[in-house]
């Protein structure tokens, strides 16, 4: 396998990406080529300083430019079309490489992925899939942050194409299914998630109907669908609130004693927990529906982050979850596209 690697967008400088690409070559067997994207400078100055520039399956490919984070990202892919996630994307685009990696500006990654490789057939819009981690379980939400306006069909893409990704890659053999609201009942929502519902009870889905915030995190939804404005502030809601425990409980077992020596006895209890939700363990997030693999790290991933990216891009290509997608999305075709001929749509 093939994987084009932004290295120029993430906040600690291209050589932690650089070295979590190498730590992906040495525990991957699978991979036989890593394309490093960026400026050729920097990225030959890193490797020669870890002594890795005669290795044959590293491959550089220069960029001159940058796509930042205060970027207007469809502006700027456009202006920039010589930016390191441009230029990763396109070897996607030209069969040279099978995957993309880039811990950059998430928009610019989907301007860039949408333009260069477009949607998957039967699929209107790429959705970004974030697996968020539970006391038992991990539930895959989507669209956690790339389209804030959404019709139901939209909705009802996602909820197939999470469907099938917690079916492959997090291994559930029938996923649950809900669509996100403010309860259970079939009266509640308004009209984006009461259409949903419609159309998702007449898909080839494990469909649960509804559920609400109460149900994330014990156990009870395997993908949760919504917009991507419901979605993202769920994301960093969850994100926020881990933090803030975590702080509140350093706080607490420090503030004498004889809690200290608590905290020491139940130490590895706390390890482990941390270990459960480090956003570290699953790389960043898929961007689903594109008509090619591609993955968001996260800003701040640092080397085991870019490992994990790397190695569930793998397992999405080893799987063919792109394939997968397109075969469900051929059979829900009929009723997506009734749903939008009603409502006189042709996106």
């Amino acid at each position: 396998m093939r994987i084009a690697v932004d290295v120029m967008g993430g906040d600690h400088g291209c050589g932690v990406i650089i070295d979590g690409a190498r730590l992906a070559l040495a525990q991957n067997a699978k991979l036989t080529e890593v394309h490093l994207v960026g400026n050729q400078e920097e990225i030959s100055a890193h490797l020669r300083r870890v002594r890795a520039d005669t290795d044959p399956r590293l491959h550089l490919l220069h960029a001159s430019q940058v796509l930042a984070m205060e970027d207007k990202p469809v502006d700027a892919v456009r202006k920039k079309k010589d930016c390191s996630i441009v230029r990763a994307v396109e070897l996607v685009r030209d069969g040279k490489a099978d995957a993309v990696i880039s811990p950059g500006n998430t928009g610019g990654i989907l301007a860039a992925g949408t333009f260069r490789l477009r949607t998957l057939p039967g699929i209107s819009r790429a959705a970004i899939a974030t697996v968020m981690p539970e006391p038992e379980n991990e539930f895959v939400l989507l669209d956690a942050g790339a389209n804030t306006e959404c019709k139901p069909w939209h909705l009802a893409e996602f909820a197939i194409m999470g469907s099938i990704y917690s079916r492959e890659i997090l291994r559930k053999p029938r996923p649950r299914v809900g669509v996100l609201s403010n309860g259970t009942e079939e009266m509640k929502g308004n009209e984006l998630t009461q259409a949903t519902l419609v159309l998702c009870k007449q898909l080839d889905l494990n469909f649960l109907g509804y559920v609400e915030g109460h149900d994330l995190f014990h156990n009870h939804v395997d993908v949760v669908v919504c917009d991507g404005f419901v979605g993202n502030i769920v994301l960093k809601t969850c994100e926020s609130l881990a933090r803030g425990m975590f702080d509140m409980l350093k706080r607490e077992l420090t503030a004498n004693p004889k809690r200290k020596l608590g905290a020491l006895l139940a130490k590895n209890a706390f390890r482990a927990i941390k270990r459960r939700t480090d956003s570290e363990n699953y790389g960043g997030a898929p961007l689903l529906g594109l008509n090619g693999v591609v993955f968001k790290a996260h800003a701040s991933a640092k080397e085991r982050a870019i490992l994990n990216a790397i190695r569930i891009a793998t397992e999405t290509l080893e799987f063919n979850v792109n394939q997968a997608i397109a075969r469900a999305a051929a059979q829900a075709a009929p009723v997506l596209e009734a749903a939008r001929k009603a409502s006189g749509s042709a996106e």
